[in-house]
């Protein structure tokens, strides 16, 4: 076995997915917890005292949201697990979508107070349109939760997968004592710590023993026998194959916020997932080529550009996937895109916002490169082949606005800001037929304005204003057709023509008018 076939084995790439307040970031630091890249867990509620490894935005750290994807590299016995924290509001759903061309699984995680809910449905879409295997974790038990078997037959009625329960949970809300494992008939019950910052202490007892039946009652009792009686004969026992093809979710139960599970899980976590997988790029002649991760020739692809990441570097960082062969530091790689050979002289490790330099890196991880401003997302960077990502999802605005200095000066820092900002798809930029100085942005939803705006001042000390536009339908022109009535047009940042609307009236009363128009609300790849 060749060094890179066993860095392979090692690693072990995921991104978490889930509705709002599920708990996401708060499971992704319990998992840094138990892995020992964290000694104290911190909070996610908002506020002065917040303090997470993945949501080191101070606006996130105000709000108590994640705005941004993060990625954090970890250690867990000798296996090498990258953790890509997404965001969970739809307002970044084009950050998140990116994050999932990244890796090779998914843990959804859902609330068991609420079950599966909108964005839920759309993230586990996009992992199953990308081929990728997904493990569920059922969190907040410490909480009142919904029946599990109602949860399962959810998860499979909404979803359209199986769900294989490997973990039972003992009660719930104030009741819950703990998750019965059901492969090793083990009753793992836990205690709580102080402010939940610190690893909850396990003792293993009897499923069927007197001492639970005291602690929650005989009727309880009973009915969690009869439960894990009709889960064993009913439930098809777990398949890994059938999990690698989407077949079926494994399914786990716990409390991040309380650690109750999560150590149980992780130790799952990391004998279930895939290691790395092959990804598909084009040739220059339009041909697929699939990259084995054992391939000796140097694959990778930037999913994620992130600036001012650290005050006191104010720089730009391109986060990279590799795909395929060693990543060496100071290495010449070639840049299809603009046909150059680049050297990246300053590779690092990324844990949150923080960096440490590092000398090699396999398939599998994810590294952070410094930006000259070469790089863009979908970039794909090779020991020389000319290889090219297949296109990265871009979805329409829904939200219009120009913008202007709120000094009145198109000064070096607000033009910077509105360029960078761009170039991270924190914003869309169009330009607009008569050259009007003033940026025209889109955005999905009223966050990313808000991020916006605040990136703007805290990042670049330029204040702004913003001139809300009533369109809220956004429509490329397929092909050579033109509008024969009078419709908003601008160009995106590819020189496409882009028509801009109010209404679905408004769309079809167009399309009705104008002979030869076809419209698409997606650009053309």
């Amino acid at each position: 076995m060749s060094d890179i076939e066993s860095e392979i084995l090692r690693r072990r790439t995921v991104a978490i997915i889930s509705h709002p307040d599920a708990g996401k970031t708060t499971l992704t630091e319990k998992l840094l917890l138990y892995s020992g890249a964290i000694h104290e867990a911190g909070a996610v509620t908002g506020g002065k005292h917040s303090s997470t490894t993945s949501d080191w935005m101070e606006i996130e750290q105000q709000r108590g949201i994640s705005v941004s994807s993060s990625a954090m590299r970890v250690r867990y016995g000798n296996v090498l697990l990258n953790i890509l924290d997404t965001p969970g509001h739809q307002d970044f759903s084009e950050d998140t979508y990116r994050t999932l061309m990244a890796v090779d699984s998914a843990i959804m995680l859902l609330d068991a107070g609420r079950g599966v809910q909108e964005q839920t449905i759309k993230l586990f879409k996009v992992c199953r349109d990308r081929g990728i295997p997904i493990t569920t974790f059922m969190n907040k038990l410490d909480r009142p939760a919904r029946n599990p078997l109602e949860l399962l037959d959810e998860v499979e009625q909404t979803l359209g997968i199986t769900a294989i329960p490997r973990t039972w949970p003992i009660g719930d809300g104030s009741d819950f004592r703990g998750i019965y494992d059901r492969e090793s008939h083990d009753f793992l019950e836990f205690e709580r710590t102080v402010g939940n910052r610190h690893k909850a202490p396990v003792s293993v007892g009897d499923v069927r023993g007197t001492e639970l039946r005291r602690q929650i009652g005989e009727a309880a009792h009973d009915r969690l026998l009869e439960d894990l009686e009709f889960v064993e004969h009913v439930i098809p026992p777990f398949d890994r194959e059938a999990y690698i093809r989407e077949d079926c979710t494994p399914v786990y139960w716990g409390s991040a916020i309380t650690n109750f599970g999560v150590e149980h899980f992780l130790q799952q976590l990391i004998d279930l997932a895939p290691t790395p997988q092959a990804f598909s790029f084009t040739s220059p002649t339009g041909s697929d080529v699939v990259q084995e991760p054992a391939n000796d020739s140097f694959v990778g692809f930037v999913y994620k550009v992130q600036a001012n990441m650290n005050k006191a570097h104010r720089d730009r960082v391109s986060y990279l996937r590799i795909v395929s062969g060693r990543f060496e530091r100071g290495m010449t790689a070639f840049h299809p895109r603009s046909g150059k050979d680049t050297k990246l002289n300053y590779p690092f490790e990324i844990f949150g916002q923080d960096r440490q330099i590092l000398d090699e890196a396999f398939p599998g991880d994810v590294i952070g490169l410094t930006n000259p401003g070469l790089f863009q997302v979908g970039d794909t960077l090779t020991s020389g082949a000319d290889l090219q990502m297949k296109a990265f999802p871009r979805f329409a605005p829904e939200l219009y606005a120009k913008v202007w200095p709120a000094q009145g000066s198109f000064s070096k820092g607000f033009r910077k800001g509105i360029e960078q900002l761009r170039q991270e798809g924190v914003v869309q930029i169009f330009a607009e037929a008569d050259g009007n100085p003033a940026p025209f942005i889109g955005v999905i939803g009223e966050l990313q304005l808000e991020l916006f705006a605040w990136r703007m001042e805290h990042e670049y000390n330029e204040r702004i204003r913003l001139e809300r536009l009533p369109y809220t339908r956004t429509r490329w022109v397929v092909g050579n057709g033109t509008p024969s009535n009078a419709v908003p047009t601008v160009l995106d940042e590819q020189g496409r023509s882009v028509l801009l609307f109010k209404s679905d009236w408004e769309i079809d009363y167009t399309l009705q008018r104008s002979e030869g128009l076809q419209l698409s609300d997606t650009p053309s790849l």
